[in-house]
């Protein structure tokens, strides 16, 4: 007899439509619970961003919602659907919750056990707080860009990822609605959460900012083996033009590599920086000489740790993941088939291999207020008001 998913019978209210918040409902959605995503009626929602049909996995899994939170009875449907949730999470600037009157404050009147997830660039307060931003901001910010290597031109990198988005700012928010959700089995109480994005930030520079808070050594790159000073970790071309990644860090891994390019001189140099040079030269010339996928084949069962520096059309295609089945379909009524990343966090049902998905026009709005007391004439009266739709 197989166990429901993690967080089965978790009714979650999602305010966002793109940004760190909507990454961390749709971990939330992975693992089991009932995402609900509010958004305002077509005719007052001209201001929220709407991300493209396949973004953030086309939403699969999950419900929709919407209610005009400025009409007085649109803010009571919405504390309706909130006295039966477990969480509430928004995105909007520091504030701006509380003057529509569905703030924490609010929402705890109705519901001692919700869990309100806020999620912000640089925290409710502060004097960044009201500050506008987004990922490459909070990566600028938070040290990240600066310990990163620099472009041709010299300046801070533009990540090949949303790094800040989802684990600074969606993973911390999912990791801290899970623990208060444990907290809240001993306590019976829920909890305002404050989600600093630039301060999850700080805690994946950890490494960098400890060393110097106890040292006063100032990381960049090229700073320590994590950052590119040796030779054992970094990129190197392949005879086709394609790259390898090589982090053999531990010296038993050097000398494998080394024993395997024919450089059995550089065992014993590792970490000299006087040889740094002379090293990459050395193995600038060994991986030129043949194709990358050659060498993989080669090096990678040797414990050598080189893999390819894939693209995302290389790595959609890859053994390794397909073998673990990350890639699922989704049936769209409007776009068809396509496939897109499946749930992959450790402990999320990988038995699926096809996911409906439904247009983002198609509301469970009369379900879901019905199953909170709101009757039919009520409803029609808001939908001819276009309170809901």
């Amino acid at each position: 007899m197989s166990l429901p998913p993690h967080l089965d019978g978790f009714t979650v209210l999602d305010f966002s439509s793109v940004g760190p918040a909507s990454r961390c409902s749709r971990i939330l959605a992975d693992y089991g619970a009932t995402v609900i995503k509010v958004s305002p009626p077509p005719r007052k929602g001209s201001v929220q961003i709407q991300p493209p049909y396949f973004a953030y996995s086309a939403h699969r899994g999950m419900k929709r919602v919407q209610i005009d939170l400025k009409a007085p009875d649109g803010k009571a449907a919405f504390l309706r659907l909130a006295a039966a949730a477990d969480v509430v999470i928004e995105s909007f600037r520091p504030g701006v919750m509380d003057r529509l009157g569905i703030g924490y404050e609010d929402v705890r009147r109705v519901n001692q056990r919700i869990v309100y997830c806020s999620t912000s660039g640089y925290g409710q307060n502060g004097p960044y707080s009201q500050w506008a931003g987004h990922d490459l901001n909070y990566l600028a910010l938070g040290g990240y860009l600066a310990c990163t290597g620099p472009r041709n031109d010299g300046g801070p990198p533009i990540p090949g990822a949303t790094v800040a988005d989802s684990a600074a700012g969606g993973m911390h928010a999912a990791i801290a609605i899970l623990a208060a959700l444990i907290r809240r089995n001993a306590t019976s109480k829920g909890e305002y959460l404050d989600v600093s994005v630039a301060e999850g930030v700080l805690s994946l520079m950890s490494l960098h900012l400890d060393r110097y808070l106890a040292t006063g050594e100032k990381p960049c790159p090229g700073y320590d083996i994590l950052t590119g000073r040796y030779a054992c970790y970094d990129t190197y071309q392949a005879r086709d033009g394609k790259w390898l990644s090589v982090a053999a860090i531990e010296p038993a891994f050097w000398a494998n590599l080394c024993k395997a390019l024919g450089l059995e001189a550089l065992i014993p140099h590792q970490t000299e920086d006087a040889r740094q040079d002379e090293i990459r030269a050395a193995l600038r010339e060994a991986f030129a000489r043949r194709d990358r996928d050659d060498w993989v084949r080669e090096l990678a069962p040797r414990s050598t740790c080189v893999v390819p520096v894939y693209s995302v059309p290389d790595l959609v295609e890859d053994p390794q993941f397909l073998s673990r089945n990350v890639f699922v379909q989704a049936e769209h009524e409007e776009h068809g088939v396509f496939r897109q990343l499946g749930p992959v966090l450790a402990g999320t049902d990988r038995t699926r291999s096809t996911y409906p998905v439904r247009s983002g026009s198609v509301t469970d709005t009369d379900e879901l207020l019905r199953a909170v007391g709101i009757g039919e004439q009520e409803m029609e009266r808001m939908r001819s008001e276009e309170i809901v739709a």
